[in-house]
């Protein structure tokens, strides 16, 4: 039996209450119901206005005949419990960062994020131009699946912290919330690596079960209120320079809809890709002032400190190179990155250094 076979086949992730709970796309007079369940908390700033953007697109632009219900984290299944669910068929699609299931396959930290790794541009050159889309279609069908680019929240900063981090040693024993290969980086410089969802990192945080946390950028960051517990805030971050969110569709339901609506699907996780990203990149500077009137001390890490952030995940991302699709997408969003970047850099690069110092930004 093959692995799609078995998937379809297993209740993975889930008990057979929950299985019950969770039916088949309902038909009525030629319509579908689709159940989408996220890895996001109901509320959470951006990155559930995303998943509802996507449901709500989704509806309207297929006239009602394909009506997506969304299910915030924890009301069907659980935030860590959505790529089963799927995978399974025991929901339809979930939206949420992939990351979060390593453990099904190392290379899904391409296709959300890698430390050091690619920017929202270049993470968008790369799938739709340099291959990074026939490699996604290659890993999600392993597990029955069908991704598509649905969001991406900018530049993640560094993180709250309960005191300054003045140099590597301060990494040590610290427990901090840092999910994917980056909470592998911290734990290579002595964190004990907490892997929580978003919903429940706030009151970890506030009853000293972790000393620190990355979430997102100062909007979000912001809305969770992780101000009200700590004023240490990094907003530099090495972990996700453009985490990419997927909205990632049960293969066989992806096969059943018509070709419409599979360019209906393609055409509003494209507008969702590039309205959640401009959702953040709008809200940030305004929160990171309030933030700092506030009280919060706005910090960056030192040079030291991101030179053992590189050396650690240069090991990190190198690792799992014995897996031959994961050396495929190793090398593959490698040569694209480089090539992204030599020419941002003397573009792009080259004009915002200049505009800034003529403008005086």
């Amino acid at each position: 039996m093959d692995r799609r076979s078995f998937l379809k086949n297993s209740a993975l992730g889930g008990t057979a209450a929950a299985a019950s709970a969770l039916a088949a796309p309902a038909y009525a007079q030629g319509k579908r119901t689709l159940t989408m369940v996220t890895t996001w908390g109901r509320g959470l700033a951006g990155v559930h206005d995303s998943a509802q953007y996507c449901a709500d697109a989704i509806t309207a632009a297929t006239d009602g005949q394909l009506t997506v219900e969304l299910k915030a984290a924890g009301e069907l299944v659980g935030a860590f419990e959505v790529f089963d669910a799927v995978s399974s068929g025991q929901a339809d699609l979930f939206h949420g960062v992939d990351y979060y299931f390593m453990g099904q396959h190392p290379a899904l930290s391409f296709f959300s994020q890698v430390p050091f790794g690619m920017t929202f541009q270049e993470f968008n050159n790369w799938f739709d131009h340099n291959g990074g889309r026939e490699l996604a279609d290659e890993l999600y069908s392993i597990f029955g699946l069908k991704s598509f680019p649905a969001g991406n929240t900018g530049p993640q900063s560094g993180g709250w912290y309960a005191k300054e981090m003045n140099g590597v040693e301060d990494f040590q024993g610290l427990k901090f919330r840092m999910p994917g290969q980056g909470g592998q980086v911290m734990g290579k410089l002595g964190a004990s690596v907490q892997n929580l969802p978003g919903s429940e990192v706030y009151q970890a945080l506030a009853s000293g079960a972790i000393d620190g946390t990355e979430w997102i950028g100062p909007w979000a960051d912001e809305k969770a209120g992780f101000q009200e517990i700590t004023k240490f805030y990094y907003t530099g971050g090495f972990h996700e320079p453009g985490p990419n969110l997927n909205l990632n569709l049960n293969l066989d339901i992806y096969e059943s809809l018509t070709p419409t609506h599979h360019t209906i699907i393609e055409n509003v996780t494209r507008s969702c890709n590039l309205w959640t990203m401009s959702l953040f990149m709008a809200n940030n500077a305004a929160a990171l002032q309030r933030l700092q009137s506030g009280g919060v001390q706005v910090l960056e890490f030192s040079d030291g400190i991101w030179d053992a952030f590189g050396a650690a995940a240069e090991e990190v991302v190198g690792q799992n190179m014995d897996d031959d699709l994961y050396k495929s997408c190793y090398d593959s969003y490698m040569t694209s990155l480089k090539s992204s970047a030599t020419w941002a850099s003397r573009s792009e690069g080259t004009f915002l250094a200049q505009r800034n110092r003529v403008v005086g930004l």
